[in-house]
């Protein structure tokens, strides 16, 4: 059970982790060893609370399919666990995204000096501009 925050879990099973060749330069070893993960999470088929799901979802993020299925490649490290648990560290980073709760905004009015400021400068902005003017006689 990977434990996302002190009610969300995601349980293991739900998790597809395969083994695979790491891309980029590496030596004699690169071809042989299968050291880099593959994770893949399928959100809507997840047990994840369902206004979890749909801010997942909601996310433009290149890792999620058309499907809803989240892709994370990790092959940073040399070994093969580290890389697991690299996947796996970002996997709960991007389900804490959408679990965190947005503070509500709270509407603020200016204060009654900003309103004199502003008007004051478009009084005086107005009468700059009417001093530009040709003079009628």
């Amino acid at each position: 059970m990977l434990r996302v925050n002190a009610h969300l879990r995601i349980p293991e099973e739900e998790i597809e982790l395969r083994a695979m060749r790491a891309q980029g330069p590496g030596g004699q070893n690169i071809n042989k060893v299968a050291s880099a993960i593959h994770l893949r999470y399928d959100i809507p088929a997840s047990s994840l609370p369902e206004p979890v799901k749909q801010r997942l979802l909601a996310l433009a993020d290149r890792r999620v399919s058309k499907e809803g299925v989240l892709i994370i490649k990790a092959g940073e490290f040399r070994s093969q666990e580290k890389n697991r648990a690299a996947a796996r560290q970002r996997l709960l980073e991007f389900v804490r995204i959408a679990t965190a709760s947005r503070k509500p905004r709270i509407a603020t009015k200016p204060s009654r000096s900003a309103r004199n400021k502003r008007l004051d400068s478009k009084t005086r902005r107005g009468r700059t501009k009417q001093l530009r003017s040709k003079i009628v006689e």
